[in-house]
């Protein structure tokens, strides 16, 4: 649920810790701790406060978008099933958006398709759809023969996707 200023205020209180203090302690203790179910709970909690507008200014300050998109590398499917998440949560602001693709997020997302691991293939398709820009999207055949794939897919939401992005992105072209 979308959050207002005041909502946050009521709930904080005048003493409590602010939205961004807490981002900020949740980003401090995924950098610093040595325990791999913590990362995994504050990636997830990370992911979920991407989801609402009120915390993109946030997001962006405490550069939390690098955090994800650096998840991407990671051997854990845990990690990189939340870091997609949050990608796909936090894309639908444009700024946010034009960032992840400066720093080439379409090609490190792109990677994801197809991974055995379903959750991790549909947030990289979910969040790929959100990437591209319908006025002009700039798709390479394979990633295009990757999406189409999905359209024969034996899974509805695999198949739903694919058809989605590839009238959105491909059938104009």
């Amino acid at each position: 649920m979308f959050t207002r200023k005041e909502q946050i205020a009521k709930k904080t209180g005048e003493d409590g810790v602010g939205r961004y203090e807490f981002l900020k302690q949740l980003v401090t203790e995924f950098t610093t701790t040595k325990s791999y179910d913590a990362q995994k709970q504050i990636l997830a909690n990370l992911a979920n406060f991407a989801y609402d507008p009120i915390n993109y200014e946030f997001i962006a300050q405490l550069h939390i978008i690098d955090l994800f998109l650096a998840q991407l590398s990671e051997s854990s499917e845990e990690l990189i099933h939340f870091a997609l998440a949050g990608l796909c949560n936090i894309c639908c602001d444009p700024e946010s958006r034009e960032y992840i693709n400066s720093l080439n997020g379409i090609y490190l997302v792109s990677q994801y398709l197809g991974h055995s691991n379903e959750d991790i293939a549909l947030n990289a398709l979910t969040t790929l759809f959100y990437l591209f820009d319908s006025t002009n999207p700039i798709i390479s055949d394979d990633l295009r023969m990757k999406v189409q794939a999905y359209e024969k897919s034996s899974d509805a939401r695999f198949q739903n996707l694919g058809k989605i992005f590839s009238d959105t992105y491909f059938k104009s072209n």
